[in-house]
């Protein structure tokens, strides 16, 4: 019964912590995902290692197998709550919406604003915008409380260079290295 635990547990660590890994490989975070890497395997070898120990032991491949799902969704509980990057959200409205764009642009968002033509050639405008992951909530609250029914699209950008977040990215990276220095 307690291997059963430990393999358990070592899911719940394991899983969340490969969830981690993958994402910063995606996201080029090299230094990272190899200190991750590190750790997951320890993990994977130590719990395996229980299992195969004994293969009569069903138990053990039990409390693998539900380690995994649990630590699956962990995982991705983890994810949510850190949301690392960065989003690229198009809003598309009906009308020219000054006070919206204004609103968006004085909490931080980068917001680009172009006439564009829907269906049946009707005048529709297009805002661009970019925020980080964990401020997609907010934004999207704020469109929906100045235009109830605008479309919204947002994705996940693999990079990008120049404009108003890239140097709000240089002036954080500038004060962190600021920080690093003093301490």
């Amino acid at each position: 019964m307690l291997q059963a635990l430990i393999i358990f547990i070592a899911q719940l660590l394991f899983v969340p912590v490969l969830t981690l890994r993958t994402i910063m490989m995606v996201k080029g975070m090299k230094e990272k995902a190899a200190v991750l890497g590190i750790l997951e395997g320890l993990i994977y070898v130590v719990a395996l290692g229980i299992v195969f120990s004994d293969l009569s032991n069903y138990l053990n491949m039990v409390a693998y197998a539900i380690g995994f799902g649990v630590g699956v969704y962990l995982g991705q509980l983890i994810e949510q709550k850190l949301a690392i990057g960065y989003v690229s959200i198009e809003v598309n409205i009906t009308n020219k919406n000054e006070k919206l764009t204004s609103h968006l642009r004085d909490e931080g968002f980068s917001v680009s604003m172009s006439e564009v033509e829907g269906m049946n050639h009707a005048r529709r405008f297009r805002l661009d915008c970019t925020a980080r992951r964990d401020r997609e909530e907010e934004f999207m609250k704020i469109v929906s409380t100045h235009e109830p029914n605008a479309f919204i699209i947002s994705y996940e950008p693999r990079n990008f260079k120049g404009g108003y977040i890239t140097k709000a990215m240089k002036k954080r990276k500038e004060k962190r290295d600021k920080r690093v220095r003093a301490s």
